[in-house]
């Protein structure tokens, strides 16, 4: 699953530098996470560095973006060009 911020978020600039993917940007109320960019950190840390810093526990899985650890890794490689 891609990952998604909630309106609890407190806009403290933490994640945006953690993504190795740059799916993390300023929306105009909070931060939000591009789903086409987020693989979960799969192919670069063993866990979401966005959660892992997040001080309010905002970033969740998005029910609406449905993926597979297999489906992440491949958007990994697509998105790093690798075959």
């Amino acid at each position: 699953m891609a990952l998604i911020i909630t309106d609890e978020c407190i806009n403290c600039d933490v994640c945006e530098p953690e993504c190795p993917n740059e799916a993390i940007s300023q929306g105009e109320e909070i931060y939000i996470i591009n789903p086409a960019l987020c693989t979960e950190c799969v192919g670069h840390y063993d866990v979401p560095q966005c959660v892992e810093v997040c001080p309010v526990d905002c970033i969740s899985s998005d029910p609406n973006m449905v993926e597979s650890k297999e489906q992440l890794q491949e958007k990994y490689h697509a998105l790093m060009g690798k075959q």
